[in-house]
């Protein structure tokens, strides 16, 4: 597949790099919002400069031979008539070691050989801009300096004069605050301040090596000092939790580096094989590529109880932060890798529904009887911004309330451990009334992919109802209440029944709206009952939906539903995770591999794009995307109530 972007440094919302062209030199490195975050690769070769990242006006491009992308590695190779270059970016962002998981240092490895049969002199110059730590170049002056790390290592750090730290929210910004830090070993290592060429007119730090003879290691790295404001507090990236420095970091990942490659060879292989046996070679290559977007849409923090929390942005959506129906989406990666990180996710939701605001306001407590959307714009969590707060006006109940019910029961099964459901069973108490009272025929009222406007009767939304009072019925069976487990599957399976009569077209196909005949939608929400195996609806009647969905297909999937010919990738692979057979997932999952493959839209990968031409709708680099990983975790059974 042709990667619409190509992932360098995916560290979290703020630190992230990306090629969006085929090749590295067409373009400038970029940060996921397209904005430049330039870093510029020279390969100086007997004295004769030739780039190999990022543009240089006037300076010769080496031509590039071969692009790799598997989950946690990006591999380059180069060459002219005398030498071949060969890079390797490595993130090792893996799953079960929250420490790596948070490290913000990126690894680039170069190693050179000759391809002329005669020796050469071979140096290698990296040079980072101003723009990986200002919002927008120029924006104000930086400063730089070097830094002692030891071992051999030289580095240089470059930061803004003014520190102004968390001093901005928002979508379609960059941070500007805390020290970049670019850093090499190898030999001949040397830092500087030297520009790519003289008509630069930002500020750079640069990294030099001779790899004439052997590789040299590139880090970048990142200090943001202060990651995130929750209710009021202040709270640093889960790496430094103990007091760790950015110098101390770096020198770690410079001694663990060969541990770190072992780990991410080892997790991006097993990924890969476990994919190709759930859906496929094209199934894989959709999860390597989605896996490191969707951590870096992330930050990861310990509040003042020394309790996780995982902090998603809205990115290009709003820039909410642990929005629930961006979180749910999401987990099915987390489920299978670390559900754990789902709690932290559910953490900030239950904080801010039990009344906490910054700074402290009864008007601003959260008033409703149903879950809140969000915890306010990336990096500040001190109450809900979508619809100015506590509006009523554009609220999502039912949405919210599912979401929230399905993730506590689906992490509790995930960890056989109900413990922190329960210590939360007040609100999921709360909400699964609401979806009762409310969910069998949700009246005019938003869900997430709603799109092209509110709808009343929305079936796919009484949908989510019924799976989240099922899951709160898989709460209090775990907690061993089996009377209240029979009480709600009990009443799933009665508004089930009536879903079934109500949405029905009669042609074995099932409505977006009970109201609307003749209308369609993908009925993605059902899948818990599979997941959960509860056969809440009966298995005839998702599966003649399912058989419905062919006719429906367009050049690149199957759209949302018969309002639009757009799509949502999560949504799209949740629909074929109903397929009965590999061959029917892999067929329905084709277009969307095509889409990646073929659109004119060159972003990290977008969730929201037309099925007639492939073109971006909106969103991107959204942590949704973990919801790719669904269909192996359907098949694992690790969601499977026992």
């Amino acid at each position: 597949m042709r990667a619409p972007a190509v992932p360098l440094i995916t560290v979290d919302p703020y630190f992230s790099v990306w090629s969006e062209s085929d090749r590295l030199t067409d373009t400038d490195t970029r940060h996921w919002t397209n904005k430049s975050n330039k870093i510029v690769g020279i390969l100086e070769v007997d004295g004769e400069k030739n780039c190999f990242m990022s543009t240089v006006e006037g300076m010769p491009v080496m031509e590039q031979k071969a692009l790799e992308i598997d989950a946690l590695n990006t591999t380059y190779v180069f060459a002219n008539d005398k030498v071949e270059l060969t890079l390797q970016f490595t993130t090792p962002v893996v799953p079960y070691d929250l420490y790596l998981l948070t490290r913000p240092v990126s690894y680039l490895k170069a190693s050179c050989k000759a391809v002329d049969g005669n020796a050469h002199n071979v140096v290698i110059r990296i040079h980072a801009s101003e723009e990986l730590c200002l919002n927008e170049r120029g924006q104000m002056a930086v400063e730089s300096a070097e830094v002692e790390i030891g071992g051999g290592i030289k580095a240089i750090k470059m930061g803004a004069v003014e520190q102004n730290i968390l001093n901005k929210l928002g979508d379609d910004v960059r941070i500007d605050w805390g020290y970049f830090y670019l850093a090499v070993k190898g030999e001949g290592a040397k830092t500087c301040t030297c520009k790519p060429a003289d008509t630069e007119e930002m500020s750079y730090i640069t990294v030099c090596a001779d790899i004439s003879k052997e590789s040299a290691l590139v880090a970048f790295a990142y200090d943001d000092i202060q990651s995130l404001i929750y209710f009021g507090d202040p709270l640093k990236s889960y790496w430094n939790k103990d007091g760790e420095t950015i110098e101390t970091a770096i020198a770690k990942a410079y001694a663990d580096y060969d541990l770190c490659m072992q780990k991410s060879a080892v997790f991006a292989a097993d990924l890969t094989a476990k994919a190709v046996a759930a859906g496929g070679e094209k199934y894989a290559e959709l999860l390597s590529l989605a896996y490191r977007q969707i951590i870096a849409a992330h930050k990861l923090v310990l509040d003042n109880n020394n309790e996780l929390l995982y902090i998603s942005k809205e990115c290009f959506s709003n820039g909410c932060a642990a929005t629930v129906d961006v979180s749910y989406p999401s987990i099915p990666m987390f489920l299978y890798y670390n559900p754990e990180l789902v709690i932290g996710m559910m953490r900030p939701i239950f904080k801010y529904a039990n009344g906490c605001v910054y700074p402290y306001d009864e008007a601003r407590v959260w008033p409703f009887d149903f879950a809140p959307h969000d915890v306010g714009c990336y990096p500040f969590l001190n109450q809900q911004v979508y619809s100015s707060g506590i509006d009523p006006a554009h609220q999502m109940p039912v949405e919210e309330c599912g979401n929230m019910l399905v993730m506590a029961a689906a992490t509790s099964v995930a960890m056989n451990d109900v413990s922190y459901a329960a210590m939360n069973i007040e609100n999921l108490e709360k909400w699964s009334k609401y979806l009762i009272q409310y969910g069998n025929d949700p009246e005019h009222q938003l869900c997430t992919d709603d799109f092209a406007g509110h709808l009343a009767h929305n079936c796919n939304l009484s949908l989510k109802a019924i799976m989240g009072i099922a899951g709160l019925g898989v709460i209090y069976k775990m907690m061993g209440n089996v009377a209240k487990f029979d009480e709600l599957v009990a009443k799933a399976k009665e508004m089930a029944a009536s879903w079934a009569e109500r949405a029905a077209n009669g042609d074995g196909s099932y409505r977006l709206a009970f109201d609307v005949e003749g209308s369609f939608s993908m009925k993605y929400n059902a899948i818990w009952d599979k997941l959960f195996d509860l056969n809440i609806f009966p298995k005839e009647v998702l599966r003649s939906e399912f058989l419905s969905y062919a006719g429906r297909m367009q050049k690149y999937g199957m759209p949302l539903d018969n309002r639009r010919t757009y799509t949502k990738s999560d949504w799209l692979v949740w629909t074929a995770t109903f397929a009965e057979t590999k061959e029917e997932f892999e067929a329905f999952i084709a277009p969307l591999w095509d889409a990646y493959n073929e659109s004119e839209s060159r972003v990290p990968m977008t969730d929201w794009y037309e099925t007639v031409d492939a073109r971006q709708c909106g969103f991107q680099h959204r942590t949704v995307q973990g919801g790719l990983f669904i269909k192996m975790l359907a098949d694992s059974g690790i969601c499977k109530v026992k």
